[in-house]
């Protein structure tokens, strides 16, 4: 049989095994997104966004057939081989975030292999693609995912700079007829330089947007408690919260102190003395004895937990609707308070 017979074979076997899972799995991304998004706030992580794609069969199938230097299939086994047939792309707003991700994907996933691109880059002597490529396997530890266990996935982490360069250079460098099956134009050295300038200011920025982060970070300048009676405010929580909690917990993002704020509000708690009250050492032992946490959570997670496990169903009831996604916390609230109250 033929060297092309052998690899036409084994591309058809592919498609039909892609095509297979595919219909068994079409909500595959959203599930895997949505669970990657609610891993991130739980932890308090300050990203920007979470994109989770299936590689489309052209795409796949032009990977497939890539050639190693002796004539052969790059992949001999396709399906087994490519890491990448489900990606997901977290960007973050600075780069000392990045440690947070990988650190939090370790303790949810089992991470096969991880690649620093910028340090390969900087190895080079140059400037150029920065990103963190992770391949991580689902476990029965990793929440929301209990479904696709053994499933192998790529994770790719960057700074929001970062990813406009990225998107940026790939679509010049590329003809717009997307990145399936495009065609890389021929290498321009004009081209080449500006990317490499734009490259070095990017670190650059995000050298300084780390500063500025540092400079800005609440624990720099934490408020007094005040009075007892004192209302909460999203702005005044994460100081708050930080001296009721001390500092083993992640601030959340900004914007979740709002969703946390309409949390603690559905049960009366309004003011500084309410939360202190709410927020005792004994209560938090028992969080970390029945939901053992694969990370250390931020402060809207830990204190929605707290909350549960005050409040039991009454706390489902009357907040399974906050946020974006009420039917993924609805069975997220009920899934942890099995667990709180030992009868999952």
């Amino acid at each position: 049989m033929s060297t092309k017979k052998i690899h036409d074979d084994t591309v058809a076997r592919l498609g039909s095994t892609y095509f297979t899972w595919l219909d068994a799995n079409e909500d595959i991304a959203v599930t895997f997104r949505n669970a990657l998004h609610e891993l991130m706030l739980d932890a308090g992580i300050n990203f920007d966004r979470v994109d989770v794609r299936v590689k489309t069969w052209p795409s796949l199938k032009a990977k497939a057939r890539k050639l190693n230097d002796d004539g052969e299939l790059l992949y001999p086994d396709p399906w087994h081989d490519i890491r990448d047939i489900l990606g997901a792309r977290v960007t973050v707003l600075h780069s000392t975030e990045i440690p947070a991700v990988q650190r939090l994907l370790a303790d949810q996933f089992d991470v096969l292999r991880s690649i620093d691109k910028a340090q390969e880059t900087r190895i080079a002597g140059g400037f150029g693609y920065g990103s963190h490529h992770l391949q991580v396997r689902v476990t029965d530890r990793s929440e929301g995912l209990e479904a696709y266990v053994g499933t192998v996935f790529e994770v790719q982490i960057r700074t929001v700079l970062q990813h406009a360069w990225a998107e940026f250079e790939h679509d010049i460098r590329y003809k717009r007829g997307g990145a399936d099956g495009g065609v890389q134009h021929r290498s321009d050295p004009q081209i080449d330089r500006a990317f490499t300038l734009a490259a070095g200011l990017i670190e650059l920025a995000d050298q300084q947007f780390d500063q500025i982060a540092s400079i800005a970070n609440p624990h720099h300048e934490l408020p007094g408690l005040g009075a007892a009676d004192a209302d909460l405010s999203p702005e005044t929580l994460p100081g708050i919260l930080t001296i009721l909690l001390g500092p083993k917990f992640p601030l959340s993002r900004a914007d979740d102190y709002r969703f946390l704020l309409e949390l603690l509000r559905t049960h009366g708690i309004e003011e500084v003395g309410q939360l202190r009250d709410l927020i005792n050492p004994a209560d938090i032992e028992a969080l970390f004895n029945s939901l053992e946490y694969a990370f250390e959570p931020g402060q809207v997670r830990i204190v929605d937990d707290l909350l549960l496990n005050r409040y039991g169903t009454d706390h489902i009831e009357r907040t399974w609707d906050a946020g974006n996604r009420p039917k993924v916390r609805r069975t997220r609230l009920n899934r942890r308070l099995a667990r709180l109250r030992g009868t999952d």
